[in-house]
């Protein structure tokens, strides 16, 4: 057999043998193949086209959105690359809600947990939770509502038909598998979908970092936290009633004390029930969220640095004697990656004039919450901008370069500055929320997202609100 270089090919295609969506033709090049690239041979993908709405990342937006727009009438997948719901809630162990009080599904979470006793706090914002009894309760809804759930699942490349989103391409233990839909939604945090599908993005500042740092968070034990008080930001609760610089600056001293300067200067601990609690105590600076290598290298830092701080304390003795770490993450815990570009930006000046619009889909309230982007910046910082209250209009949460995708979560279209106030969990299930009806719309009726007006699929929400 001729085995010479001129008979081999370089394949070009990102989706060969998707001859089933009648648009996609197989591509070669008769090129050489370059140095340090293998080419990859030729294959059939199995092809599943039963949704009306797929979901890509089951974080609070996306669970949020899947939820919504199954409980709109709409037939949902949703693709989870981890193995919980929940996302930066549940994988990455936050543990504590912010900018909540909001109506709708973020209500509903909040009582359903506090229904559990999972939840320390008065009201609905800032309150801490457990993350074992928000997967379950996620879990529950999405079954309840006809969701199907992909977990250890990836997307991998996007197919489109001229400007349309027609199908995604996923990687999982079952292979590669090809899914088609009406509508789509990037609830990724880092705009994976968008990114693959050719949109316009930003990172961080500019178009690349300086972003803002990640941390990984731990779940701790100790044999009496009411000992802890002046450590343990309350969170409302009778647990502490000081504020929360008050028990940074404690916790601080005391790590410090024990030997060990953080990384993060601002650590805190939240209580979750009894003597278990929750830390963040640590930054790595710098971090492109897209750089698997990058990311790799600050986990590794980071789950030494949380064991360094733990045992610091541990070896103070006295109230800190048999601290523990009962688990940390799946994965450390992302403030910036990419912001797709959407057919509206939310931008510094909606925050400064406080926003407002016809579309408008949820009203944030956040300050501006920029953390350390180098190790001598102050612990966090709202960069001289007073926030008043502003809305995020729905042209926000749809992508401007291509046809049927939304956005939903950090992932949004807006600047650096306004991420760093809308991108908070409450926000980001409201706008999940708001995607979600609008997408199961667009499908039910065969347009676009950008085709359906606000005040159309607002008339679901009531359909999708459960009291």
């Amino acid at each position: 057999m001729d085995q010479t270089p001129s008979r081999r090919r370089f394949l070009t295609s990102s989706l060969l043998g998707l001859g089933a969506l009648g648009a996609l033709s197989k591509v070669t090049a008769a090129t050489l193949p370059k140095p340090g690239f293998l080419t990859e041979a030729e294959r059939d993908i199995p092809l599943s086209a039963d949704a009306d709405v797929i979901v890509c990342g089951a974080g609070p937006a996306g669970v949020t959105a899947a939820i919504a727009a199954a409980r709109a009438g709409a037939k949902v997948r949703l693709f989870e690359a981890h193995g919980s719901l929940g996302g930066v809630w549940t994988s990455s162990l936050l543990g504590y809600l912010l900018d909540f009080d909001k109506p709708g599904f973020n209500q509903e979470l909040v009582r359903r947990l506090r229904d559990r006793h999972a939840v320390v706090g008065e009201g609905v914002n800032g309150i801490s939770y457990h993350p074992e009894d928000m997967k379950l309760v996620l879990e529950e809804l999405c079954l309840a509502a006809g969701v199907t759930v992909h977990f250890h699942t990836r997307v991998v490349a996007v197919h489109k038909v001229g400007r349309r989103v027609n199908a995604i391409v996923t990687e999982s233990k079952s292979g590669r598998e090809a899914w088609q839909a009406g509508t789509f939604i990037d609830a990724t945090g880092d705009g994976d979908v968008g990114a693959l599908a050719g949109c316009e993005f930003e990172i961080g500042m500019a178009d690349a970092c300086p972003c803002q740092p990640v941390s990984m968070d731990a779940l701790l034990v100790v044999k009496d936290a009411t000992k802890l008080t002046r450590f343990i930001h309350g969170s409302g609760s009778a647990v502490s009633k000081q504020s929360m610089n008050d028990s940074k600056k404690n916790l601080l001293a005391e790590i410090k004390r024990g030997g060990f300067d953080p990384s993060y200067q601002g650590p805190t601990i939240f209580p979750i029930r009894d003597n278990l609690l929750l830390a963040m105590m640590n930054h790595e600076y710098g971090i492109n969220a897209t750089d698997a290598a990058a990311v790799t290298k600050a986990t590794l830092n980071a789950r030494a640095e949380l064991h360094r701080i733990v045992k610091a304390l541990r070896a103070l003795g006295g109230d800190w004697e048999g601290l523990q770490i009962v688990a940390t993450p799946e994965q450390i815990g992302i403030r910036d990656g990419r912001r797709i570009k959407g057919r509206y930006k939310v931008v510094k000046g909606d925050l400064v004039a406080g926003a407002r619009h016809e579309d408008s889909v949820v009203r944030a309230t956040f300050s501006v919450d920029v953390h350390a982007l180098t190790r001598k910046d102050p612990a966090y910082s709202n960069q001289g901008v007073k926030v008043k209250p502003y809305d995020i209009p729905l042209r926000a949460l749809i992508a401007k370069d291509v046809d049927g995708l939304m956005m939903a979560g950090r992932c949004i279209s807006g600047d650096f500055i306004a991420h760093a106030s809308y991108r908070v969990t409450g926000n980001a299930v409201a706008m999940g929320e708001a995607a979600g009806v609008t997408s199961a719309l667009a499908a039910a009726s065969k347009r676009a997202p950008h085709e359906v007006s606000w005040s159309e699929a607002s008339a679901l929400l009531p359909k999708v609100r459960q009291s």
